[in-house]
């Protein structure tokens, strides 16, 4: 039997968070790990476009300071490293095939810090592109177990290179799936894809779930091939 006493000490049900709030990024510096690919040129174009302190990485100095000095907008160019460093987020651009050298080589600089993998394992064959497995099952999950000194996330798999670069496009059309074991670091990530006008980013469940997401780049570089397209995706009823 429940007494009045016991009714006293329930403490009242915290409403749910909205999923929609999310936290304020404006004032972090993303750091882009392979800046000088097109993948990775294009988000710190975008991002400093919005009015975000961006830093791009390569593993030549030079390099990475010539497209920096290419895209204007106040980007930065440095070593890996240094970007690693000085970066509150850290977005993972790097071939796949020096995906996995690059990061166990960075280590120490990305302790700490957050980290976004936007890596698609392919590989290319006569009948177009095709998904790779990992060992770990995504290279994302690779990333988390070569930086477990960092918080992993894996987001922006599914953005046009052309359309990011493409100064005349005011608006990339398009949500981001954003994977993470912390609701508090997807939370930072669809923030930080929420500053590029159009885009969206949605929680798309932890990182075990990311060779899908992956993985799906190939349908949709078969989609373009067909279409002479630069297909992105929008999820409904959210």
């Amino acid at each position: 039997m429940t007494t009045s006493d016991d009714s006293a000490q329930t403490a009242p049900k915290a409403p749910a968070k909205d999923p929609w709030e999310l936290p304020d990024v404006s004032g972090l510096v993303v750091g882009v790990l392979g800046g000088t690919g097109p993948q990775g040129k294009g988000l710190a174009y975008r991002f400093a476009r919005a009015g975000q302190k961006v830093i791009l990485g390569s593993r030549a100095a030079e390099r990475a300071r010539a497209a920096a000095e290419e895209l204007g907008l106040g980007i930065e160019g440095a070593d890996n490293a240094e970007c690693a460093r000085r970066s509150d987020i850290v977005i993972v651009a790097v071939p796949w095939d020096g995906h996995g050298a690059t990061l166990e080589a960075l280590r120490d600089d990305l302790a700490d810090k957050l980290v976004v993998d936007c890596v698609n394992p392919l590989g290319f064959d006569k009948k177009g592109a095709y998904a790779l497995k990992p060992e770990e099952g995504s290279a994302a999950e690779q990333a988390a177990a070569l930086l477990p000194g960092s918080r992993v996330t894996a987001a922006f798999h599914h953005l046009s290179a052309v359309l990011l670069a493409d100064p005349g496009v005011e608006e990339i059309d398009t949500d981001v799936m954003v994977l993470g074991e912390s609701r508090a670091d997807t939370d930072l990530v669809q923030a930080l894809a929420a500053r590029i006008p159009g885009m969206r980013g949605v929680f798309a469940g932890r990182l075990r779930n990311a060779h899908q997401v992956e993985s799906l780049v190939a349908n949709l570089i078969s989609t373009n091939r067909r279409y002479k397209a630069h297909a992105g995706l929008r999820i409904t009823d959210v």
